[in-house]
Parts: C-alpha cells; structure tokens; sequence
C-alpha cells in the first residue's frame, strides 16, 4: 500500500463504504479507503458533545437493521469488539392524552400492551408476528441482497404460493394507516406501524409506507432495537479493525475531489492535494449520487439522459437534533415508558398524518413529532450512574435557513413537547447541543441539508428509480465505478447492504465471467439511457 497503485479505491469511510472494502479485503484485493473527514465513520460516531461523562450518538443511535442485516452479520463484528445492548422495553408510543403502547422483545408484552386498546388486537399481533417468521428471511434477502431479488422472490413463491406472493407485494405498496386499518381493530398498534414508517420521510398515508413500518416493528418484536456498547463509533471501530486485518487502509483528512476516467472506465481518484491514486479494478463510492455523478465524475462523463433523470432527484426532508445531558431518567408521567430504548412522542395517527402534510407543504410542523432516544436506559455506560444522555430529533423542510437563535427556539418547543409528558424534564437538563441541517451536513458532508437517508424513501424512488430510473443496482454508466451509499438501493438505514452490493457487483465484473458481465449492464444501460 506504499505504492500509488491499489485493486479498489472506496471513497467514503461511512459505514457502507467500509462495509465496501471488506467484502473487497475478502476477496484478497488490496484496498484504500479515502476518507474526508478526520475520523472514519460518517454517520456512525460517537462524541461526548454535551457534558464530560455523557457520550452521545452524533447521527444514527439504533439498529434494529443492522442487527438482522446479512451483510453486516457476514461480516462477524462481534469478533472485532462489537457488542449489542437493549433497553428493557423496545419502543414506546406516547399519545398527546398520556396514553402509551409499547414493542417487547416479549411477545407477551407487545400483545397485551396493544390489547389495551382493542382486545382482539393481542391475537392479531401473534399473528403478524407469526407470518413475519415466516417470510423473514426471503423478504430480507429480497430488500438487502442485489437487485433484482430472484432467488428471494424463487423462495417465496416456493413459501406462499402465487396468491400469497400476490397480497404481500400489494401489502408493500400500501400506506401505514391503510396496512393498520387492515391488520389491527386499536389505535395502539396501528401507531407504532405508523410511527415506525416516520423513521423515514414518509407519512401515514403515503403509498409505501407501510412497509418501513411493518419491517421496523417486526424487526423490534425480534431483535429489538439494539445499541452498541459504548457507543455508535464502536460499529466504526469493529469494521476499521477487520479491514486492517486484512491489510486494508483507512486514511481520513483525504478528501477526493475527482474520479478518474478514461475510455469510460474509472481508473483511479484524484485527492484534495492532487495526488492521484490508479484503482486497478474499480472504484466504489460511498457518498450520495448527486454528489458523485456532478461532482466527482463530472457531467460530461455521462449520458446526457441520466444528467437530466438527476435534476429529479428528490432529497429526504431536513432534521433538527437535540442531544441532552440530564441528571436523572426523564420523569415520564407513564413510568412504563421510562423503561423503552426509543420513544415516539408528539403525535397521535392524525398527528402524524398532519406533520407529513407541513413538510410536504414546506410548513415547519407546529408541534413536532419526536423520536428520542435514552441512551443510558439501553447502555448503561453512556453517561455516569443515575443520569441519562438523551437525544431527539424532528423533521423540518428543505431550504429553510436555522441560524442560531431559530434552532435554540426549535430546541426550546421540543423540549416542551418532552415536558407535556414528563414534568420537571427540564430541570434535569445539565447540558445540550442543538445540530439543524447545517450543522450536521458539516458532521458529515452526505448529510446535504440534514437529509438522512440520502434521498426520499417514497416509491418513486425506490428499487429500479434509486437514485434515478436505471437498474437498481450499484452499477454506474461509467464502467468500473459503482454508486455504495444509501442513494443506492436498497437506501437509508445501516445495514450496510449498499456497501455489499456495490463491492459484489465489483467483483462480478472482475470475475471469470467479468467480461461478459461488462456488456450485459452496458447493454442494458445504453438501452436506458
């Protein structure tokens, strides 16, 4: 690694992009991963950014994904000092009227909980439950492995036959209330399929978003919504110290101003200080496609079609977060939730349902809805004993500008929003930092504008229209270059499977059968474009 000369260049060192390079390392190339910021992880770090003691999770916090990820878990982190901690209880909902439902691991608990609001719903859980085990693994396969998911959708068929195949493919089309109106008869479990969806930028009643909700709270009733030990950054660390067992090289503080191409491959990257590094067999990117195609490739470099399809990128709406040192847990009025690792809160169905209209109008949401995170409740290392590190974060249109004083007000509502539900919540606040858009695109350029998920998660968007209309897969029109971050599919979430994907289809095209694999995707790309 001395030389200039390496098999794979990764730009990006986020969690896809490391993801990347050790499926790469695997397979004994030799690979560098160039990274702009001065510490590997993108949006998995962690930093003690409100009070000495308490660390905090600077972007994502909880991950249910990653825990049940194929791509993660073939990987065996464990090994590398990764370890998963839980919450005594999931999630909780807490409704504007005090009412509250909870996710369990148990499904006892997650039963009878959303039994208190419609009798029958205990049952109807079990049942979802159930046919979630089911399909779990196919449906998996199918939205993390490459596109398109045959042998997936080979077992399923197998599974359920032509007619269930059928109703599930219709059920992934439907929006959250719709699926909670079909499956539940309560409000209880109807909220947390719609809550759940609102970890992405969609809304109760837009098609598609049942599917996120159904995905995340079965994933919760399985394996919870785990955290790492320590913090967010040990996710980081575990897949840093795989790849240096493997020879690979992080070198952060090296940002990549340009991918080389010429004859329409990508032969290599050129950094900030205009070194130039030759990819001798590819070059995969772990940054948001708008990004890469206008910035790193340059439009000339492309189809004429696909720089127009671009123009119709739609971004994911922007955040505002709030991380909180505080003396004590938060003094829920519902004591239950207290216990919970995640708590939604602001919002019941038609709340929900109201905060997607603002946005989508461009109206910054009177009463925010919240997702918060207790921290010390799932990792008791996260701040000293008896206290709590916190944090919560909403969503807010694009395009808006936060300069301090907005963001403290915006902060000051959310903490009134926690208040109405846990009075005297602010008189164990010791310590806060506020993050708009801005400041979190700073964190981490992918981060544009404080979109999270590198681009909507609406189903214009999704499959064969990620990031644009074309394959739905990590395969660029410039041979040897594959797209490795979340505005691939199958897009947000750290699950790491955009990394994977991007570093299998490297491999394919550098295989036995590379060269017929090379006039298959340019074929079906000139075809496109």
């Amino acid at each position: 690694m001395a030389g200039s000369d390496v098999d794979a260049v990764v730009i990006g060192a986020g969690h896809n992009g490391l993801v990347a390079a050790n499926v790469l390392a695997d397979a004994g190339w030799r690979v560098l991963v160039a990274e702009a910021a001065e510490e590997p992880g993108g949006a998995v770090r962690s930093a003690e950014i409100t009070a000495p003691g308490y660390l905090s999770d600077l972007c994502s916090a909880f991950y249910p994904l990653a825990a049940a990820s194929p791509a993660l878990l073939d990987l065996g982190l464990e090994r590398y000092g990764l370890r998963w901690r839980h919450a005594p209880a999931v999630l909780a909902h807490v409704f504007p009227d005090g009412r509250h439902v909870s996710l369990s691991r148990d499904l006892d608990t997650t039963a009878a909980s959303v039994a208190t609001f419609a009798p029958e719903d205990a049952d109807a859980w079990r049942a979802e439950f159930a046919y979630w085990q089911r399909v779990r693994d196919d449906v998996l396969d199918a939205i993390l492995r490459p596109f398109p998911p045959v042998r997936a959708g080979a077992r399923l068929l197998r599974t359920l036959g032509a007619g269930e195949v059928l109703r599930l493919a219709r059920m992934l089309t439907l929006p959250a209330r719709t699926l909670g109106r079909e499956r539940f008869a309560g409000d209880g479990a109807r909220v947390l399929l719609a809550g759940n969806a609102l970890h992405t930028d969609l809304g109760p009643d837009n098609a598609g978003s049942g599917v996120f909700g159904w995905l995340l709270t079965m994933l919760g009733q399985e394996v919870g919504f785990p955290v790492p030990e320590g913090g967010a950054g040990k996710i980081t660390e575990a897949l840093v110290r795989r790849l240096s067992e493997r020879d690979g090289r992080v070198d952060c503080g090296r940002p990549v101003t340009e991918v080389l191409v010429a004859g329409g491959q990508a032969v290599g990257v050129r950094d900030a200080s205009g070194v130039a590094v030759r990819a001798r067999r590819a070059v995969l990117a772990d940054v948001p496609a708008p990004l890469l195609y206008r910035d790193l490739v340059g439009e000339a470099n492309l189809p004429a079609r696909l720089v127009a399809d671009l123009a119709r990128f739609h971004w994911d709406d922007g955040t505002v977060k709030v991380d909180w040192a505080l003396s004590g847990p938060i003094p829920w009025t519902a004591s239950p939730v207290g216990a919970a690792g995640t708590v939604h809160l602001g919002a019941d169905l038609d709340g929900l349902s109201g905060v997607a209209t603002d946005l989508a109008c461009g109206r910054v949401p009177r009463a925010p809805f919240l997702l918060l995170g207790q921290m010390t409740t799932a990792d008791p290392s996260r701040s000293p004993a008896g206290t709590e590190a916190v944090w919560a974060y909403t969503h807010v249109p694009r395009g808006e500008s936060w300069p301090e004083a907005r963001l403290r007000r915006r902060a000051d509502r959310i903490e009134q929003v926690i208040e109405a539900q846990a009075p005297g919540f602010r008189d164990r606040i010791v310590g806060r930092a506020i993050a708009g858009p801005a400041e979190l695109q700073a964190h981490n350029p992918s981060l544009v504008e404080g979109a999270i998920n590198a681009g909507t998660s609406a189903i214009h968007q999704q499959l064969v229209f990620r990031p644009v209309p074309g394959l739905g897969r990590a395969d660029t029109p410039v041979d040897r270059l594959f797209l490795a971050g979340a505005s691939a599919h199958p897009g947000g979430g750290v699950h790491g499977a955009a990394g994977a994907n991007a570093a299998r289809a490297a491999l394919a095209r550098n295989g036995a059968l590379g060269g017929g694999y090379r006039a298959l995707i340019q074929t079906l790309h000139r075809s496109l474009y």
